[in-house]
This record gives C-alpha cells, sequence and structure tokens, in this order.
C-alpha cells in the first residue's frame, strides 16, 4: 500500500511546552484513521502540521509523497477545521461557487449541496444558516476539491442528533470511494468505533497505542458482565467480590467491570440466586481510551510507556480489520 501520509520523529513546542512529542506515523491511502486523545493531547497540532497549517520544530512531514506546504499537494487535500469563518453575505451556493474557482478539477454544486443535506438551504446567506447547518456546508467545502486526503477536526460540533447521523452516513459512503484517505478526530467514540479502520490514540503528545478499535478495546484487558439484581441480591457486596474491577449502578442494573468473566460470573452464580438479563460483553471504545489514558507513568503523568507492542502490527489498516492543540 501507498503511504499518504508520514510523520517521522515529529516535534513541536511552544515556547516551554511541547504539543507534540516525536511522534512517528504512517497513514495509507484508502484508510479511514481516527486520531483520538484527551483535551490538549496534541491532536489538532499534529492535523495542523499535516496541512502545512504550523511547522514542525523538528522532524519531517511528508503528505503524498512531499513537503505539505506545496501548492500543488494542497490542490489533493480537503479540510474541515474547529474555527472557520464563513462569508456571511454569501449564499450557499455563491459559496461553493467561490472555492470551486480555488481547484482545478472541483465537483459540481448539486452533488456538494447533497453531499451536505443543504438542498432547502442553497440560497439562504451563511449568516441565516444553524451552527449545524454551517458545519454540514463546512464539510461541502472540505470536499469541493474532490480530494484525496480529507482531513476532519471534531467535524459534528455544534451539530444535533439528526445532523450528526446524516454526516457520518454521508462520510461512510464517502470511506467507500476509491483510495481516498480519511483522518478525523471526534470526541464521539462511538462514531470513531462505527466508522475507522484504525485508531491512533495520542496523550501528551505521543502515540501510546495504535490499532483497530477491536485491538484497541482488546488492549484494555476487561470485560463487563451486565445483569439486574434482585431485592435480595446487596448491592455493597457486589464491590467487595473477587475479581471486581469496578461496578456502575442504575437502579438495580449493575455492570461490573472485571478481567476474568467467567470466573467471575460463576461466582456471582453460585451466590445470588436472584440475578437477571445477565450480559458478558466487551468493553467499547470509550472504555478503552479512559484506560488507556489514565495509566499514571512514575513522573505522575497520565500516559502510557512507550511500547512497540501497543504498535498496529500491520503499520496500518484497511476497512474489515478493522492529537487538540495543546496550545495555540
Amino acid at each position: 500500500m501507498t503511504a499518504t501520509i508520514e510523520l517521522e520523529q515529529v516535534v513541536k513546542t511552544y515556547g516551554g511546552k511541547t504539543a507534540v512529542d516525536r511522534l512517528n506515523l504512517t497513514i495509507e491511502s484508502g484508510s479511514v484513521v481516527a486520531l483520538l486523545g484527551p483535551n490538549g493531547a496534541g491532536k489538532t497540532t499534529a492535523i495542523s502540521m499535516m496541512l502545512g497549517l504550523r511547522r514542525p520544530t523538528s522532524g519531517v512531514i511528508r503528505l503524498l509523497g512531499k513537503d505539505p506546504i506545496i501548492p500543488s499537494t494542497r490542490n489533493h487535500i480537503g479540510a474541515m477545521l474547529q474555527q472557520v469563518n464563513l462569508p456571511e453575505k454569501l449564499s450557499v451556493t455563491e459559496i461553493l461557487k467561490l472555492f470551486q474557482s480555488y481547484y482545478e478539477h472541483p465537483l459540481d454544486i448539486d452533488p456538494l449541496i447533497q453531499l451536505a443535506g443543504l438542498e432547502e438551504e442553497r440560497k439562504s446567506l451563511a449568516s441565516r444558516l444553524s451552527g449545524g447547518q454551517q458545519r454540514r456546508l463546512q464539510f461541502a467545502l472540505a470536499m469541493t476539491g474532490n480530494p484525496k486526503v480529507l482531513f476532519l477536526d471534531e467535524p459534528t460540533t455544534g451539530m444535533d442528533v439528526t445532523s450528526r447521523r446524516l454526516f457520518w452516513d454521508r462520510l461512510r459512503a464517502l470511506s467507500r470511494e476509491g483510495n481516498r484517505t480519511i483522518v478525523l478526530t471526534t470526541h464521539h467514540l462511538e462514531e470513531a468505533d462505527s466508522i475507522a479502520d484504525r485508531v491512533i490514540l495520542i496523550q501528551h503528545g505521543r502515540k501510546v497505542a495504535d490499532g483497530s478499535p477491536a485491538q484497541l478495546k482488546a488492549l484494555a484487558g476487561f470485560r463487563y458482565i451486565v445483569f439486574t439484581a434482585g431485592p435480595t441480591v446487596p448491592a455493597d457486596h457486589i464491590s467487595t467480590l473477587p475479581g471486581v474491577k469496578s461496578v456502575e449502578w442504575s437502579g438495580r442494573r449493575a455492570r461490573v467491570q472485571t478481567q476474568d468473566s467467567d470466573r467471575l460470573l460463576r461466582l456471582l452464580l453460585e451466590r445470588y440466586q436472584d440475578l437477571t438479563d445477565i450480559e458478558v460483553t466487551s468493553g467499547g471504545l470509550e472504555d478503552a481510551f479512559i484506560s488507556l489514558t489514565t495509566v499514571s507513568d512514575p513522573t505522575g503523568r497520565d500516559a502510557l510507556p512507550r511500547s512497540d507492542a501497543l504498535e498496529h502490527p500491520l503499520g496500518s489498516s484497511r476497512r474489515g480489520q478493522k492529537e487538540e492543540a495543546a496550545s495555540q
């Protein structure tokens, strides 16, 4: 597979603070990659450098085999960033026509409007659009040049549930087209889980885990036993059982975290007969995210130690195998 994005020992510092710390990445053509991490982890800074909007303090970045600041390279990329000001006195169609003029082979207006779900707002001024509609227009602008590489930084910020669902449906369709590479950041981990082939977890500007969503969930090492406890089950006793990591209660519904679900389930069934609606599940991507970003290192910083064992075994992943600026 062809490498679309390459970062080699990339460092970015602001004054005395390191936003990106010796980051190595290879993202291959046609993959859908989610960059995840807590606020201030360095995700937005990393994307800004991939786009050529910021220069690394040290290290090498290649986008489509070239320096990302080269104009010919930029003609093949699209970006939907967090803070974008739209021309308030132009309509949706007029803004799209303006952006078409920036590219040699832009997409037609109608498919772009349909892609953004703005058919009824095509004549509306940008200033009249809701926050979610403005974000969808920004998505259409990012797609205007029919990019080979699409960057989406918190794309569903400001969108309601319906708009978010529409956006992700559109993005899933795009991800199946040719060899387009999509790099996104999002706080909606269930969405990253459903669309990304590969998840890269960033913490303190460093890559701490890299793999398919299933692989990252497996790294967390926890499973969950969920059940409804009858009136004879003393709720305060569950957390004292051997192998119980944590217990979450919602009324009489319990969610018990453990590393050995088989052993704990046998123990629960031996001790309590008044358990119903029992489920045993793997942790979700959110559980893996919390687990992998709250392991403290010896310096007291919340981060995993750097380990080759956390690297994706193939460097990147295709479908089916399935860093926020620390300082501005």
